[in-house]
């Protein structure tokens, strides 16, 4: 099997992996959204990665999707509205036995790939690292964080997992990936939003200290009614915690509705308003929460699914 990381989306974490893998010596190439941005990309001369203020670029390969050549190890690193519909082009592509690494905000688009692909093996990851790019093919890697792996149809630890060791990047194989994967959509969700509608960095959450606790109630509601209690544990003291370990960052949402993308609502606070209503769980400040969004994007001209 080919040992090349092939990865979907040069956005800010996308691109800050696939610098580090590149850094370490391992095969990858990038897989652009069309000829032009190819064009534009080999024009450039690659991706450019900034650490500690010192800059590095990385001449790594780059195709579209048409390109020929079999797939083995895929890192789905598009938004997650993009990422089922990416993937079913790469289909042909993909050899038996492919493994996708899934790298998505939110909960639901990891099933939609893996409908796409039902003869792959599809990795969840759940990632706390910070990067973003300060121009179209230069990423800044703003914060350490941590990744966490897992795959719950598949327990075991794939071939590949020491690549991130050997590239600098940290992480952890997961068996409860999905009780990570909940609890960072309940961060998500307790804080997102609120930075949109109230047009403030995360700690200007901290005056709306009371609304953010409602939220989180119906939360830890939401999450034992899914069958996630630990992801519900101590859920009002962490969302307090990043609040103010990120007081001066500005979340990923506001990011997009700033600079007039759409954003990931469907995947977060619209999956969790879905999940309560199949359960049958009343929750009337998320719900009042997602139409408050909803119609604040539409006032902007953006998307709101």
């Amino acid at each position: 099997m080919s040992s090349t990381w092939h990865i979907l989306g040069a956005g800010s974490l996308g691109s800050l992996w696939a610098c580090r893998l590149a850094r370490a010596g391992k095969p990858v190439r990038l897989i652009l959204r069309d000829q032009q941005r190819l064009v534009d990309y080999q024009r450039g001369g690659g991706l450019a990665l900034v650490e500690h203020d010192n800059l590095r670029q990385y001449a790594i390969p780059a195709e579209t999707a048409n390109a020929n050549g079999p797939i083995h190890r895929l890192l789905v690193a598009c938004k997650a509205y993009d990422a089922a519909p990416a993937v079913a082009q790469l289909a042909p592509r993909l050899a038996l036995g492919a493994e996708l690494v899934l790298l998505q905000n939110g909960l639901g688009s990891q099933d939609e790939v893996a409908e796409q692909v039902p003869h792959a093996r599809c990795v969840f990851a759940s990632s706390t690292e910070g990067a973003f790019r300060e121009d179209a093919w230069q990423v800044r890697f703003a914060g350490h964080g941590f990744n966490w792996l897992g795959d719950p149809a598949n327990p075991s630890v794939p071939s590949w997992f020491a690549d991130l060791h050997d590239a600098g990047i940290p992480a952890q194989w997961a068996l409860d990936i999905p009780t990570r994967l909940w609890r960072k959509l309940a961060l998500n969700c307790a804080i997102n939003p609120l930075t949109v509608l109230h047009d403030c960095q995360n700690g200007g959450l901290l005056g709306h200290l009371a609304e953010v606790e409602q939220l989180c109630d119906e939360l830890v509601g939401l999450l034992r009614r899914c069958g996630q209690p630990d992801a519900a544990t101590d859920l009002h003291e962490d969302v307090q915690r990043v609040i103010v370990a990120t007081a001066a960052n500005y979340s990923s949402m506001y990011q997009d509705v700033r600079h007039g993308r759409r954003t990931e609502v469907h995947y977060l606070l619209g999956h969790a308003c879905r999940a309560a209503s199949r359960h049958g769980l009343a929750v009337p400040h998320l719900e009042r929460l997602q139409q408050r969004l909803v119609d604040n994007l539409r006032s902007r001209g953006l998307r709101s699914d």
